[in-house]
């Protein structure tokens, strides 16, 4: 089964190996019609510690690494 890969902003880097990644997510909503935007912060482990607030990432699945991580940074997101 293929692993998702989720594209984000990090919002917080003060745990050691880890970040807090924001990702947005847009769709139209049923009834309405309108586009509406959701998010929902990952925290994923990001083994040198590389990655700032403000930067963007990209995220990938991967088995579950502590109580929160089940998230791992593979690289920096591309802006379009």
């Amino acid at each position: 089964m293929p692993k998702r890969i989720l594209q984000g902003t990090v919002v917080s880097d003060k745990g050691n190996q880890t970040v807090v990644v924001n990702v947005e997510r847009f769709f139209t909503h049923p009834l309405f019609k309108k586009t509406v935007r959701r998010s929902n912060k990952f925290h994923a482990h990001d083994a040198e510690n590389a990655y700032k607030a403000g930067d963007l990432v990209r995220i990938q699945e991967c088995a579950p690494k502590s109580k929160l991580k089940r998230w791992e940074v593979i690289g920096h997101g591309s802006k379009g």
